[in-house]
């Protein structure tokens, strides 16, 4: 099953760090927030990433194109003959990076379209290039795959300004994208979808995710919430940033799952 990360946002309310390079690139601890997000994944044996890129999307390309160098010890040998011999290997052996430009305006239902050609199989997974948790990755698929419907969403528990799912036995009956108030779970993106649910979406920028596509996911009962009470941290501001980079140089970050 392809892990889809969007990973195209302006980052604004974080623009001391994103003013010179994308959101997902912003460090938590010695590796970019990104990294965290598919070590994740990986612990889980989900290894294959689409990545939505659009705002300095060069960037992430240039990080992953230089990774096998940027993390591993390498001599080089100038001349004629120039070579580089790498030495060891890195823990990320076997991840298969697709990185997809899909555009620097477009909205999150557009980004999704837009890859359709690389989703293959009958489920996919999506979050947000800036969301962290310690989920069960295995607990969530199970969970979509027994209640079959098009899409299941995370809910979570954290401060009301993100989006509210009010639920009746677990099946999403509104969806609202940050209201004024809030109480209970809130959407905290690690999206499992049928592949039909791209059928809902359009290529033009303006297509969102969100509004409009989950809603009426939920108008129609097709949209299920998965209760997740653990760890979720999302990095929206320097606060968040900071926090997030805390837990991990004090050696206790909750999503760490991985050895």
């Amino acid at each position: 099953m392809k892990v889809v990360i969007l990973c195209g946002g302006l980052g604004t309310r974080i623009r001391e760090e994103t003013e010179f390079k994308p959101k997902p690139l912003v460090q938590i601890g010695p590796k970019p927030i990104i990294w965290h997000i598919m070590k994740i994944f990986s612990y889980f044996g989900y290894n294959e990433f689409i990545l939505c890129l659009g705002y300095k999307g060069e960037l992430l390309k240039e990080y992953f194109y230089k990774y096998e160098f940027l993390n591993s010890d390498f001599t080089v040998t100038l001349g004629p003959n120039n070579k580089i011999e790498k030495h060891g290997d890195h823990l990320e052996i076997g991840w298969r990076i697709t990185l997809v430009d899909t555009g620097l305006h477009a909205f999150k239902g557009a980004r999704l379209k837009k890859i359709e050609k690389f989703v293959d199989g009958d489920n996919f997974m999506v979050t947000y290039g800036d969301g962290l948790a310690n989920i069960d990755i295995n607990k969530l698929i199970e969970f979509h795959e027994s209640h079959g419907k098009i899409a299941t969403v995370t809910g979570v528990h954290p401060p009301a300004r993100f989006g509210e799912l009010l639920t009746n036995s677990n099946i999403v009956k509104t969806f609202s994208e940050k209201p004024q108030t809030s109480s209970g779970h809130i959407n905290g993106g690690f999206f499992v979808f049928k592949k039909e649910i791209l059928d809902y979406l359009e290529y033009h920028d303006d297509c969102d995710l969100e509004y409009g596509i989950l809603e009426e996911l939920a108008n129609r009962e097709q949209l299920v919430m998965y209760e997740h009470s653990g760890f979720w941290q999302c990095m929206d501001n320097l606060r968040d940033m900071e926090l997030l980079n805390n837990l991990w140089n004090s050696g206790n970050a909750p999503w760490k799952i991985w050895k």
